[in-house]
């Protein structure tokens, strides 16, 4: 079973993905059930609520049963769970055995997405999130989608933070031969789990990506800031602009257009990842035909990179015990990603293991 960093927040949703019916979705392993609680004057548009997404009493999915106000009632017997996680009726008796619940998850909705936090409830800090602001900011306009990947979560990581593929497997929509020439920078921070890869193209051909949704003719200016949080926030700071518009002295590039891309890497099972994405500009932001051009190329893009990984795994799948893999400049940022991962993983086993020799098993109480 491949080891994840479990005291983590994961993205598990676009917060317009849960509503009043419930929503199955997979995470590190765990089927967790997501739905939002009726409106009141406090929150008018609800909370999110996770809770396992199985029944104590058979195992039935929740996800396939029905909400009755804020509570959860399993289609198959009828135990009813409150937002807690705590059954508070069963068919049959009165008394609710002591030990029927299911685990709830801490949940926070920011910046259009919905975390939840799948380790050590006591650890969960909201304020620990990383944070993608245009996602829910007026003053962008973002389009985006999820699409899912039969491959493991380390090949997403790699894939993304490796942009000189751009060039081969998405030549005609956003890579041209710059991208692959151009020699990058990298930065990581170790303690606090980020890993930064620069390409700073001063003079490249322009994308149809670019060119259509800009308007800009010839070659231009073309600048790829990659920000990774790990484990699971990837943000792609673009800055496209005419060859020869540089920043100004004090850093501004009012000439400049600017697309923030951003991805959420969430594993679902060891070998099934959710890859979010999303593509927020600041220029043009109320022609629709720029949005329905943006949200259909940019899915074509990462339907591409689904096909390539997809096909990867099945690869690695049937490869012999062993075999070596080789590493070059351009995967310097993947490699600090991939020790970065593993860190936070043993961290979480450790603390797991502490756990398991200081609480004691608990016991099931007879209805």
């Amino acid at each position: 079973m491949t080891a994840f960093a479990r005291n983590q927040w994961y993205v598990a949703a676009y917060g317009r993905e849960v509503g009043r019916e419930l929503l199955a979705r997979t995470i590190l392993n765990e089927p967790i059930a997501f739905y939002r609680t009726e409106p009141n004057s406090d929150e008018p548009t609800g909370t999110v609520v996770a809770l396992a997404d199985r029944c104590v009493h058979r195992r039935y999915p929740l996800s396939a049963s029905r909400l009755d106000g804020d509570n959860v009632v399993c289609g198959y017997h009828g135990f009813t769970y409150d937002t807690s996680g705590t059954c508070v009726f069963v068919p049959g008796q009165k008394r609710v055995p002591r030990t029927a619940r299911v685990a709830s998850y801490p949940v926070v909705e920011q910046d259009s997405l919905v975390w939840v936090w799948i380790g050590d409830p006591a650890l969960a800090d909201p304020a620990a999130i990383p944070r993608a602001p245009w996602l829910a900011d007026p003053g962008w306009t973002t389009v985006g989608g999820m699409e899912p990947i039969d491959a493991g979560y380390g090949l997403l990581v790699d894939n993304l933070m490796d942009l000189s593929h751009e060039t081969y497997l998405h030549g005609g929509y956003i890579g041209t031969p710059e991208v692959a020439e151009t020699p990058i920078t990298t930065e990581v921070d170790e303690g606090a789990g980020i890993v930064r890869v620069s390409r700073h193209m001063d003079d490249a051909e322009c994308p149809p990506f670019y060119a259509r949704s800009t308007g800009i003719e010839g070659r231009i200016t073309r600048w790829q800031d990659i920000e990774y949080h790990a484990p699971c926030l990837y943000l792609l700071h673009s800055r496209i602009a005419p060859a020869g518009v540089l920043p100004e002295a004090d850093g501004s590039d009012p000439n400049a257009f600017h697309v923030e891309i951003t991805y959420a890497i969430t594993p679902s099972t060891d070998q099934t990842v959710y890859d979010f994405w999303a593509v927020s500009r600041d220029f043009a932001q109320d022609d629709d035909e720029v949005t329905t051009f943006l949200h259909d190329f940019n899915r074509t893009v990462v339907r591409q990179d689904v096909d390539a990984l997809n096909l990867l795994q099945k690869a690695l799948d049937t490869e012999r015990e062993g075999y070596q893999e080789l590493s070059i400049n351009i995967d310097t940022g993947g490699l600090a990603a991939r020790r970065i991962l593993a860190r936070l993983a043993a961290e979480g086993e450790q603390r797991t293991g502490e756990q398991r020799t200081t609480t004691p098993p608990a016991t099931v109480a007879a209805p």
